[in-house]
């Protein structure tokens, strides 16, 4: 289980309160594309809507520019697989849903989705100052 693409800011800017692994949709060029690690998961966000989970704003890039079907797009919103009782549950009022990393799975391409709250500045300047203590904890521990 490789990760492939990554959202680096989600632990940032978001308290993670629970995780789904989901299947997703992808043509064969974009396959390739996350394969080689290309791709980008900044600013993206799930919706559900008629019963069905869409990933959006996932931005892949073509594989091979030359060989990429005209009209294309690298935004386009992505198909969730998930089952009805995945979807019943992230489908809440007032729930941010957020992509966390994309990895393989086997011969499989799956997403990590969270359900998220939004951290306050506080909250942000908080853990900021924790991840520092840490590199500093390490760095004494390595040099001693």
């Amino acid at each position: 289980m490789a990760n492939l693409v990554e959202n680096p800011k989600a632990r940032f800017n978001y308290e993670i309160q629970e995780t789904l692994e989901a299947g997703i949709e992808l043509l064969g060029h974009e396959v390739k594309a996350l394969k080689a690690r290309q791709g980008s998961l900044e600013g993206a966000y799930v919706i559900v809507r008629g019963g069905e989970a869409y990933a959006v704003n996932i931005f892949i890039p073509p594989y091979q520019e030359n060989n990429t079907p005209s009209g294309y797009e690298p935004r386009r919103n992505r198909r969730l697989l998930l089952n009805k009782k995945e979807i019943a549950e992230l489908s809440g009022d007032d729930l941010t849903i957020v992509p966390i990393a994309i990895y393989n799975k086997g011969d499989f391409i799956k997403v990590s989705v969270a359900i998220v709250r939004g951290k306050k500045k506080y909250d942000k300047r908080e853990t900021a100052k924790k991840r520092e203590t840490d590199r500093e904890v390490r760095r004494t521990l390595k040099n001693s």
